[in-house]
């Protein structure tokens, strides 16, 4: 209406054309909600698709990185099971057999790639995930291998120390060597020839001589030919004894250290002078005293 004085103007339809246009609005209009709901559904699908998308794509380099750093992993196992069979060597231990070492995987019951739930979905990425497990896994029983091998030689190197802690090392007293370890020597008192199973180190009247090894003294008294004498028990089946002393300062079940003195030297029993008789029992059985005393360096 162009204003207010203009007449006003009556159009009139019959009723079957407004029934069918009303018909045909209200179609239209329903079409044009479920177009409206389909494109935002559309919309909707499309953004969730293109997150999983950037979520797979996420997964997937995510799953590439584990896949290096097992790689790593499998590098370092390696280099620590070299180490382990260097350690064990110096362990006196043998090293471990090659077979074992690669502590095969497999048997019944095992899984497999295409048992997992993922399969069906993305045969690749089920595919990955059941290598990534199964290295992860061959990892897992290569770790234990190696941790109980290094328990065992961390066990036997134990056994070791204290084996070395309890073997002789040193000379009872610094002197020198008036008489070695000899199956055929003759006795200067008795004139007879027969076997030295000991050194004879030579010191004056009175210096001190000590345990060469810790240990338990098991004999402090007079002996027939050794006169005065101490013998220690290391353990191991090793013993040692010292002869001739003029003074005894150790007990019998008294617990002595390397180095501690036990006594001072003397000439008793059968003797032509001022020594330490000296010797070294291994499993009941004398050995030569030289082969475990580490003398030092000379000056």
């Amino acid at each position: 209406m162009r204003g207010g004085t203009a007449r006003v103007r009556q159009y009139s339809l019959p009723k079957r054309w407004v029934k069918r246009l009303a018909i045909g609005g209200g179609v239209l209009g329903a079409f044009f909600l479920v177009a409206t709901a389909f494109l935002v559904a559309d919309s909707g699908a499309r953004t969730r698709a293109a997150l999983l998308e950037r979520e797979n794509s996420l997964l997937k380099a995510e799953m590439e990185r584990i896949e290096t750093r097992v790689a790593d992993l499998d590098r370092e196992m390696a280099t620590l099971a070299e180490r382990d069979d260097r350690v064990r060597a110096l362990a006196g231990l043998t090293g471990i057999d090659q077979e074992v070492l690669e502590v095969g995987i497999g048997g019944p019951g095992l899984e497999t790639a295409g048992e997992g739930t993922l399969w069906p979905m993305d045969p690749e990425a089920s595919e990955a995930a059941y290598a990534i497990r199964y290295d992860v896994a061959y990892l897992l029983r290569r770790a234990e291998l190696l941790n109980n091998s290094f328990n065992e030689v961390e066990a036997s190197l134990e056994d070791q120390r204290e084996l070395l802690e309890a073997t002789p090392s040193i000379p009872p007293v610094m002197g020198h060597v008036s008489s070695h370890y000899t199956y055929s020597r003759e006795n200067p008192v008795t004139g007879v020839t027969g076997p030295h199973l000991a050194i004879d180190i030579v010191a004056r009247w009175g210096t001190p001589f000590v345990a060469t090894a810790p240990g338990q003294v098991v004999f402090s008294g007079r002996k027939d030919g050794y006169g005065n004498m101490i013998e220690i028990d290391h353990g191991f089946g090793l013993r040692t004894r010292y002869g001739h002393a003029s003074k005894l300062h150790a007990r019998v079940g008294q617990r002595v250290q390397r180095g501690e003195v036990v006594g001072e030297v003397g000439s008793s029993g059968s003797s032509t002078g001022s020594h330490v008789h000296y010797e070294v029992h291994k499993s009941g059985r004398p050995v030569n005293p030289s082969n475990y005393i580490l003398w030092p360096p000379a000056r």
